[in-house]
């Protein structure tokens, strides 16, 4: 119990009317404290929460990728969601092996089975929250993470899902094909549109040189002649 908790219980000892304005006033700062008190533990919650799944990711990414592509995102969150497969799977086996009908890891069970279940929806519905791996500053800070609740602040989140990152996919194909449509467009206008232009130069200086043989050949037969 909190020490603003005491102090209020410590006042409500005192003998006073249930309606009575200092009775409601106790009531009302001790239903404050504990509504506080919730919403600081519902947060510890949640940042372990996201803490945890931070560092799977982290563990399972490829270490020489950042940033992360949208392919390569979607297929690290499928696989954080298939994490507690195999756990699943060993369940399954020791039930079959006793002979058992009685689920002796019911709880364990229903618990991977519900988280599942979770993170599937997630993944195709909204997404999943994860850092920002797609930006290669994030993506760096995230492999660098030591797994501190403090740093979390310092993290850019965002949901990934399944068609969210398949739209991101289909936009960076559609970017890349006009860019080597501009590449290709960009090379044929820089050559000549007519190439026979370039060889009237040389024609003229062949037929220049045609001319003065022409020219040269009646002086030395006249030069023979004498």
């Amino acid at each position: 119990m909190s020490t603003a908790m005491r102090k209020e219980y410590r006042k409500a000892q005192k003998v006073m009317h249930p309606n009575s304005r200092k009775s409601i006033a106790i009531a009302k700062r001790a239903k404050k404290i504990l509504n506080r008190q919730k919403m600081k533990t519902h947060g510890f919650i949640k940042q372990n929460l996201v803490a945890e799944r931070m560092m799977w990711i982290r563990e399972h990414m490829v270490p020489d990728v950042c940033p992360y592509t949208p392919e390569l995102t979607a297929r690290l969150l499928e696989a954080y969601v298939a994490r507690n497969d195999e756990e699943m799977e060993q369940i399954n086996i020791k039930r079959s092996v006793g002979g058992k009908r009685i689920r002796q890891h019911a709880s364990r069970e229903d618990v991977i089975r519900m988280t599942k279940e979770r993170d599937l929806q997630e993944y195709n519905t909204c997404g999943i929250e994860i850092p920002d791996i797609l930006d290669e500053q994030y993506c760096t800070a995230l492999k660098k993470w030591s797994g501190e609740l403090n740093y979390l602040p310092y993290f850019k989140f965002r949901r990934f899902g399944k068609k969210h990152l398949q739209e991101v996919l289909q936009k960076m194909e559609k970017q890349s094909k006009e860019d080597i449509k501009k590449d290709v467009q960009s090379e044929i206008s820089e050559k000549p549109e007519n190439p026979s232009e370039e060889i009237r130069p040389e024609d003229n200086s062949l037929s220049e040189s045609v001319d003065s043989t022409e020219d040269n050949v009646p002086a030395r037969s006249s030069m023979n002649l004498e």
